[in-house]
């Protein structure tokens, strides 16, 4: 049986089809308030952006959604984690300082902001999973106790996974460094011809495992912790990874931590993705690209396998803009994420989250 995912296109003509507007009918429309009770501790989670992104979601946006969790007697709360890498966000005071400079504070908002796994990432939560990678998967605490939870998820490109979407949002939203360091399985490595030995990489790395030997980079993978902010930052691409064999895994470890990010929350989730700007790489970006493809509207659903389906078909169905990274892959029906990424296959974190059983990939794309 497909999911149903319901969509709102932009167009607008009148000021009842405004995209707050649309963002409450979406809402409505795909039950969200059955899966919200009477004080729940509601987690709404968000990508807040790294400072000098403006690619995320618009606090007026969360707004709608803050506003329709408190009409179920509901306590809302904005959430995400620390981040890996050094930033913006890798701690809970930064993260709550960037968040509230990009418009997420409680007067446009509505909600508090939590980071969900504490100060400095140490307040976490073993939840058990038994799949194929991981027996137990660890989980920011204050979002394993949410009682319910709104993940609503800008959709774009990504470096390694292809695109990001719901299932990423649950996957590295949810987790602490810990988790997201046990998610990194790749590690990257140096191509020598191509290095220039700038130290690009090596200034960035937060874990001090790249030097520069005899004017090239080294990358000790004792120390590395996976996190791809080297690969970022190469003005040469004179570093990659094994997308053959380390990749897939990472890809399916991801996916096991998105199942886990739910886990003891059945029925009690819903995801909506934004489809507008479409950037080519991640809200991580201290920078935002131009978009890839034009804007193309607004996704909710009860099932993050089928909102991630329909939101890389509907990617997919636009033509291409060519002033941008995107390098192939212009027309329609094509992978525009392989255009920017050529490497990448996003499609894959979708068909395990299938396999494992997070949801279904089949879907009926309800216009509203």
């Amino acid at each position: 049986m497909k999911s149903p995912v319901y969509f709102a296109g932009l167009r607008a003509y009148s000021d009842q089809e405004s995209t707050t507007i649309k963002v409450q009918r979406l809402f409505d429309l795909a039950g969200f308030s059955g899966v919200i009770t009477p004080h729940d501790r509601t987690a709404v989670k968000l990508h807040f952006g790294e400072q000098g992104n403006d690619g995320y979601i618009s606090p007026v946006y969360v707004r709608q959604v803050v506003d329709k969790i408190k009409t179920c007697g509901a306590l809302p709360f904005l959430t995400d984690t620390s981040t890996l890498y050094l930033g913006s966000r890798s701690n809970a005071v930064d993260h709550i300082t960037t968040a509230i400079l990009h418009g997420f504070d409680f007067a446009v908002t509505g909600a508090p902001i939590i980071i969900a796994d504490g100060l400095f990432g140490k307040n976490v939560a073993q939840v058990k999973i038994e799949r194929k990678h991981f027996n137990t998967v660890i989980i920011a605490g204050d979002i394993a106790l949410a009682d319910s939870m709104i993940v609503m998820s800008h959709f774009k490109g990504h470096i390694v996974s292809g695109f990001g979407g719901a299932i990423k949002n649950l996957a590295m939203g949810c987790a602490p460094p810990e988790g997201k360091r046990a998610q990194h399985y790749a590690r990257p490595f140096t191509i020598p011809d191509r290095c220039s030995g700038c130290g690009a990489c090596a200034e960035i790395c937060p874990e001090t495992a790249i030097t520069i030997e005899k004017e090239r980079t080294v990358i000790h993978r004792d120390l590395c912790i996976g996190c791809f902010e080297c690969m970022h930052v190469c003005p040469e691409h004179a570093i990659d990874i094994d997308w053959e064999t380390e990749i897939p895994v990472f890809m399916e470890r991801m996916v096991e931590y998105a199942y886990g990010a739910v886990k003891g929350k059945e029925n009690k989730v819903g995801y909506i993705n934004f489809l507008i700007r479409i950037t080519p790489d991640c809200d991580c970006f201290p920078f935002s690209d131009t978009p890839i493809v034009p804007d193309i509207g607004i996704l909710a659903s009860k099932d993050p396998v089928a909102i991630d389906a329909a939101s890389f078909d509907l990617v997919n169905q636009q033509t291409g803009f060519t002033e941008s990274l995107l390098a192939a892959h212009h027309h329609k029906g094509e992978d525009k994420f392989k255009g920017v990424h050529a490497q990448t296959d996003g499609f894959r974190q979708v068909k395990y989250a299938e396999e494992i059983g997070m949801g279904n990939s089949m879907y009926d794309l309800i216009v509203i």
